[in-house]
């Protein structure tokens, strides 16, 4: 018997601890090198946790939900055994609450889901104990969620057609979603589920910028017409060019940055008394993701190209949503960007990011009415809003600094002359 320890990886200094999300394999289930075991959930990302050798997992030592640190040890794994040789005690370890996967689900009761399933099944208002899992030990795969989501409904042959339906049991929900299911909504339902760590870090980490920070919002409004004109004028030959869409975004982090080394003291921080004023241009771009908000960081964002950035901010978005970004990509950061116009915001106040001292929120363009040379006229106008810390930021440098953003944005040219 060759037995290896499997042990969580070594955390980022920031992380003090983790959580075991779902074990993809169970005690007795033979296993590849590099084979993914378990996700391993921290305040900023979700990692995966490979096999570091083949062999069969003969020891769960922490199941699912269990709150671990750095090189603590998890499983075991027997380099020379066969699957189906795990000793039964080693089978489902005690600090697991659910019931083995292998056994079949009660009658009436909800299977285990993947989370993807879980949250379409949340959305479209099916119940998970009429929903065949075809995935490992019947779990509830997402296209068994999108199968029942688009077949039609039809009540089952052996419940009285006047009697109500049973109150669904809860499916283990990823995150907790804002929508009411209207079939259910006589019996008003509830649901509680424990919050993410991400969540809880979102949570205490805004506590703590309006707690510290004397944060202040200067607003502003921008004329789009030029930035609009330049996208149709060249939008079709750069995404030829370049294999990328010209968005809006990269307009606005190159604003940013036009304006920000004009005013140095906005992508400056405070550590203690001091202020430290940041030599490099590393913009964070605020995302949505399946479990909350998350800022991967554009890394000096001065010396990218638009192409450039526009990949970058497609990869962050494409990783956001399969939980891909790494520790490395969401720290640090000195100016962030948040684009509440792609929900339809037309105005907010964003929160800044400690330590950094101010953040830029964009929003819906829309046509309005507004006064050129004495006329009424219709212009793409877009809303900025600028929070910033005003223990280092005055209103001068903040409004200036905006100021120089929407100058950037209705005249690109700048950008480019550096004017």
């Amino acid at each position: 018997m060759a037995i290896i320890e499997v042990k969580v990886p070594q955390l980022s200094e920031s992380v003090a601890e983790a959580t075991l999300l779902a074990w993809h394999k169970k005690a007795g289930d033979a296993v590849a090198r590099d084979e993914n075991l378990v996700d391993v959930e921290t305040d900023k990302v979700v990692l995966e946790l490979p096999a570091p050798a083949a062999g069969v997992l003969v020891e769960i030592v922490k199941g699912d939900g269990s709150t671990v640190v750095s090189d603590e040890l998890i499983a075991r794994i027997d380099t020379e055994a066969k699957a189906g040789a795990a000793a039964p005690a080693a089978a489902q370890p005690a600090t697991a609450a659910p019931a083995p996967a292998a056994a079949p689900a009660a009658a009436g009761s909800a299977p285990l889901a993947m989370p993807s399933a879980a949250k379409i099944m949340a959305e479209q208002g099916v119940n998970p104990a009429n929903v065949a899992g075809t995935g490992r030990d019947g779990r509830i795969t997402k296209g068994d969620a999108l199968a029942a989501g688009s077949a039609p409904t039809a009540a089952p042959a052996a419940a009285p057609a006047a009697k109500p339906a049973a109150k669904p049991a809860a499916a283990p929900l990823a995150e907790v979603k804002a929508q009411v299911n209207l079939q259910f909504l006589g019996e008003r339902p509830e649901q509680r589920v424990p919050m993410s760590r991400l969540r809880q870090r979102v949570a205490q980490r805004l506590l703590e910028s309006q707690s510290t920070n004397a944060i202040l919002t200067t607003f502003n409004e921008v004329n789009m017409q030029p930035v609009i004109d330049l996208r149709k004028k060249y939008g079709e030959k750069f995404e030829k060019e370049h294999g990328v869409k010209l968005g809006f975004m990269s307009f606005f982090v190159k604003a940013a940055v036009y304006a920000l080394k004009k005013y140095p003291l906005v992508n400056a921080s405070i550590d203690g008394t001091d202020i430290v004023y940041h030599g490099y241009f590393d913009i964070g771009i605020a995302v949505g993701s399946p479990r909350g908000l998350v800022v991967p960081i554009l890394r000096d964002a001065d010396q990218k190209s638009f192409a450039q950035i526009e990949k970058d901010i497609a990869t962050f978005g494409n990783k956001a949503k399969e939980g891909k970004l790494s520790l490395e990509e969401l720290t640090g950061g000195t100016f962030s960007i948040s684009n509440g116009g792609i929900f339809g915001s037309m105005l907010s106040t964003p929160i800044i990011n400690p330590p950094q001292s101010a953040i830029l929120g964009v929003h819906s363009t829309k046509d309005r009415p507004v006064v050129e040379n004495g006329q009424i006229v219709i212009r793409p106008i877009n809303y900025l809003a600028m929070s910033y810390d005003h223990r280092i930021i005055d209103g001068r440098e903040a409004v200036l600094s905006l100021v120089a953003m929407k100058e950037a944005l209705e005249d690109p040219q700048r950008i480019l002359l550096e004017l």
